[in-house]
């Protein structure tokens, strides 16, 4: 049986636990142990795939077809293990399971209450894969306090409660405020908020402080003495100018450490933590930057593109230079000239995205990129760009565009990219309307694909069949691709059955890939995906042209 680590946040939110969850879990790794991570969100959506990105960031996808929280992305990020639908779950999802056992008379006529029937599902949500691994750590997002959190924290009481002794322990991550004007470090903050997490029955075993700098002994000891945790448990976690030194940081203050000695495991393993100094050698040791324009539409907030910005800094390891990504919203382009915004810049990513709101910027974004010879990578929403854009100005199709945005009078436009009416998922074929429900009704999880001998991109990969993630409604139309091919725009990559495009290439251009698919929620620091290695590739080759 797995033992079980609660990782809660106070004082405010988007402190990094996260990022604290994911490197604890990698530092557990290179003890020799193995991990899985888990979500727990208070809020009342089933699940963040509906959501606004400026809501709530970018939605991750897991291999079997989940939309999920980011968070989950840095678990996989730190750890290599995949992401399951069953890592993470939110109040909406936990009471929409209540209410259909309860119309289905599961609870033989009793009256439904929090206690102890949403808190007996919140438990056995945690029960999944107890046997499986060696340590499970569940993250409770949102902060202590927060009112919708009440049954989640709820529930971790009752369950290490019914757990044996030493099988549960909880950390508790908070912020130690520096006071400038009078030259202090409070910690009354951390003090206050591990008092409101005593009064529901939770005692933190570790405290995880966000800080600016060291923590002196001083206030370590104060800690210690009012937060009721031992001095070696008062763990600094100082800001870092890279997520990916947060292992060999927090292994420095005796994270891991104290993790193992709260559960009683002595002698510990000695860590292997040579894969993070390899990282962090990549990091600090470079040759040179590049510039790379990402070119979106919801660029005002980067974590509702995080997946690329890390997949990139990944890119940047794996060819040691440093990565300068610079968030452009396309709208721009769709009222001044692309060119003055876009010259110097030594790659175009255009990312996904959903609605017609800065399309035709995208479209300009891939026209530069194509007609300048500029590495260009187009993800999901980006590639159909791609395709519409060498459709119109190349392949000379009359009015192309996507059936997403082009209006209710089909005879309006020319459909190259069109709603996905069906599809085959493993052995079963899946089919959707226009008016179905929004959530879950996407092509999601992760799909198959077979790569042209040859061709760019299956030199990228080094092979010819592929499974990457989907998140998508519309589809490029494979009707047109002799038409498309004709222009040079070539198919490189099909689903299995050779009826959906996966992948599009210009023949005669330097690197200029589209992909249906998002590649960036498979990339690692220590795994860089093959097609961001290649893109931040040919960008590192293409600065030493400019």
């Amino acid at each position: 049986m797995a033992r079980y680590i609660f990782i809660t946040g106070g004082v405010v939110s988007s402190l990094g636990k996260g990022l604290a969850s994911a490197a604890l879990g990698a530092l557990l790794q290179a003890r020799g142990y193995t991990v899985r991570l888990r979500k727990l969100d208070p809020y009342l959506n089933v699940d963040p795939g509906t959501m606004s990105p400026f809501e709530h960031g970018e939605v991750f996808v897991t291999d079997d077809g989940a939309e999920t929280d980011l968070d989950l992305g840095h678990y996989e990020r730190f750890t290599g293990v995949a992401a399951r639908g069953t890592d993470s779950v939110s109040s909406g999802r936990i009471y929409s399971n209540v209410l259909e056992k309860e119309r289905r008379g599961d609870y033989l006529g009793k009256t439904i209450q929090v206690i102890p029937h949403v808190t007996d599902e919140i438990k056995d949500f945690l029960r999944i894969g107890d046997d499986e691994v060696d340590f499970q750590l569940c993250e409770i997002g949102g902060t202590v306090g927060d009112i919708e959190g009440l049954p989640f924290f709820e529930a971790i009481r009752q369950f290490a409660q019914e757990r044996p002794r030493g099988e549960c322990i909880f950390m508790h991550l908070t912020l130690l405020p520096f006071i400038k004007a009078s030259g202090e470090l409070k910690t009354k903050p951390t003090q206050h908020s591990v008092k409101e997490l005593r009064s529901i029955g939770l005692a933190p075993d570790i405290l995880v402080c966000r800080s600016e700098g060291d923590i002196p002994a001083k206030e370590r000891e104060k800690l210690a003495l009012f937060c009721n945790v031992r001095p070696e448990s008062v763990i600094a976690a100082k800001d870092l100018d890279s997520i990916y030194k947060a292992p060999l940081a927090y292994h420095a203050e005796g994270l891991d450490q104290a993790v193992l000695d709260a559960f009683g495991i002595n002698p510990a393993p000695r860590p292997n933590l040579g894969r993070w100094e390899d990282v962090v050698d990549r990091i600090q040791n470079v040759d040179g930057d590049v510039r790379v324009a990402v070119v979106g539409k919801y660029t005002q907030l980067e974590d509702a593109y995080k997946s690329i910005a890390e997949a990139l800094t990944h890119g940047g390891i794996a060819n040691r230079v440093k990565v300068r990504a610079e968030w452009i919203d396309s709208e721009i382009f769709e009222r001044e000239d692309a060119a003055p915004h876009l010259e110097g810049f030594h790659a175009i990513l255009v990312p996904g995205g959903f609605g017609e709101r800065g399309t035709e910027g995208k479209i300009k974004a891939a026209e530069f990129a194509r007609t300048r010879g500029i590495p260009y990578l187009g993800i999901c929403l980006g590639m159909q760009m791609a395709v519409i854009e060498a459709a119109r100005n190349v392949a000379k199709i009359k009015d192309a565009a996507s059936e997403e945005f082009a209006g209710a009078d089909p005879r309006a436009f020319t459909p190259v990219v069109y709603h996905l009416k069906e599809w085959v998922k493993g052995n079963a074929k899946v089919t959707r309307k226009k008016t179905d429900a929004k959530g879950g009704t996407m092509r999601l999880g992760a799909y198959d694909a077979h790569l042209t001998d040859g061709s760019k991109v299956a030199e990228v990969y080094g092979e010819t069949a592929i499974e990457e993630r989907h998140r998508h409604r519309y589809e490029v139309d494979i009707a047109y691709r002799d038409k498309l091919e004709d222009a040079g725009l070539c198919f490189t990559g099909v689903s299995p059955d050779g009826k959906l495009p996966e992948i599009v290439e210009w023949a005669d251009h330097p690197w200029f890939i589209g992909v249906q698919f998002h590649p960036e929620l498979k990339s690692k620091p220590f795994a860089p995906h093959p097609l961001f290695e290649g893109f931040v590739k040919a960008a590192k080759e293409q600065s030493r042209l400019v």
